[in-house]
């Protein structure tokens, strides 16, 4: 990642459960265009999502490790990259716990966290920096009319 991303989720869900085989998954949220592949390239496969609108996720061709997922809502643009992939994963601890009304009972969260039964407002939870950026993201690929 070429600068810090936009947010932090560690998601609770019983999907990123089953899907990373573990109590969560850690995905930080990113500009698309702020990401660099520094080896070989990445195997999109496509897979179904709660949501239903379904997600690509991106893998190592020789060991199939998630690098990251690309999700219907927010599309090629933003990247979810999985933290626990990076070279300095504990530079990027959690911005926000979700869907913890399904997290593993023996999964103790840190205090000073926030931390949601299902999702959040965003507005209210990302920094004014990462909003902003948000902001523009949405405005370079709105459709125009």
């Amino acid at each position: 990642m070429t600068t810090k991303p936009l947010f932090v989720h560690c998601c609770h869900c019983r999907w990123c459960q089953r899907e990373t085989g573990t109590a969560f998954a850690l995905n930080a949220m990113i500009e698309a265009d702020r990401v660099e592949l520094l080896e070989g390239e990445v195997q999109a496969i496509d897979t179904p999502s709660n949501s239903g609108k379904g997600q690509r996720i991106s893998r190592c061709p020789k060991c199939w490790v998630a690098v990251w997922s690309n999700y219907a809502g927010a599309g090629d643009v933003v990247r979810f990259v999985r933290v626990g992939t990076l070279n300095e994963p504990d530079a990027l601890p959690p911005d926000v716990h979700i869907f913890t009304a399904s997290k593993q009972p023996w999964v103790e969260l840190p205090a000073g966290t926030p931390a949601f039964a299902e999702y959040y407002k965003t507005s209210e939870q990302w920094p004014k920096e990462s909003l902003q950026r948000r902001a523009a993201l949405l405005a370079k690929n709105s459709p125009r009319g």
